[in-house]
């Protein structure tokens, strides 16, 4: 009898354990580090209701972008409390753009007229693949953020994450979505050739499976490389802005799985370690 009541205690113990550890995960910070507020047209989603989007889902930094810009000097302009924007300037007027601004020296223009503002910490999200990366206009972009000291949030294949590298080698480059399915093996090996390459895991699939258990693949790589990776949300349509809630309590279920030291970085103190210090 004695030895069922010590065992009952001590599961008890360990489950308030594990509810306090849990408890302490799901109060993370998290830096949103893929954010677009796109306006063409009017976006679906108010300021306010983004804004409270944010509140509620403990977002205390976002990676701003938006197509037009408008949309992030609205973030910016708004001084929400409690919200740190670090805002990148979009190579997009509208939609279209994805197909051709690698090959459109206006885009240069815009990139240059948007640095003016005097606030920008980067330029993307941009979409490009292969051998595109190869145009004089890429390469004079990115010689423009590494004379500027912007990142680069590259939507890409590895192709084009190592031709952008080629272009300049001080290039600070987040690689958006990591690869989609880059086998976990080679993004280690990229992140070792090249220091100043983080990942962003927003649509990275193996991370965790079906019910949310993270991969040992992954588990390994973070305790690896846990100061090399970002979380974001990806919001490019109305159904991202829908599901938020779902997006963001997905990556907290595999963060709790993490050291919290591990899991601190990968929410929010990478994001603080390269853009801060925080405002």
């Amino acid at each position: 009898m004695f030895r069922i009541c010590k065992f009952l205690i001590l599961a008890a113990a360990f489950g308030a354990l594990g509810c306090l550890q849990a408890g302490a995960q799901a109060r993370l910070e998290i830096f949103d580090a893929h954010l677009h507020y796109n306006q063409e047209p009017n976006p679906f989603y108010p300021l306010d209701k983004v804004l409270e989007i944010f509140s509620r889902n403990g977002i205390t930094g976002i990676l701003a972008t938006s197509r037009p810009n408008k949309g992030t000097h609205q973030l910016v302009a708004a001084e929400a409390p409690g919200l740190w924007v670090v805002p990148f300037i979009r190579p997009y007027r509208v939609r279209a753009d994805i197909q051709t601004w690698f090959d459109d020296p206006t885009i240069l223009d815009l990139v240059q007229e948007e640095y003016e503002r005097g606030y920008y910490r980067g330029i993307g999200e941009f979409h490009i693949y292969g051998k595109t990366a190869r145009s004089e206009w890429v390469k004079r972009i990115v010689d423009f953020a590494v004379e500027k000291n912007l990142f680069l949030h590259a939507h890409c294949d590895e192709e084009a994450l190592l031709i952008l590298f080629s272009h300049n080698p001080k290039a600070r480059i987040i690689w958006a979505h990591t690869g989609f399915s880059t086998s976990p093996a080679r993004v280690a090996e990229l992140l070792r050739t090249y220091p100043d390459l983080w990942g962003e895991l927003s649509y990275r699939s193996g991370i965790a499976d079906g019910s949310g258990k993270l991969s040992d693949e992954w588990r390994d790589l973070f305790a690896r490389h846990s100061d090399r990776f970002l979380i974001g949300s990806d919001t490019w349509i109305n159904e991202r802005w829908f599901s938020y809630d779902a997006i963001m309590n997905g990556y907290r279920a595999w963060l709790a799985q993490l050291p919290q030291d591990q899991a601190r970085r990968i929410a929010s103190g990478n994001a603080e370690r390269l853009f801060g210090p925080r405002k």
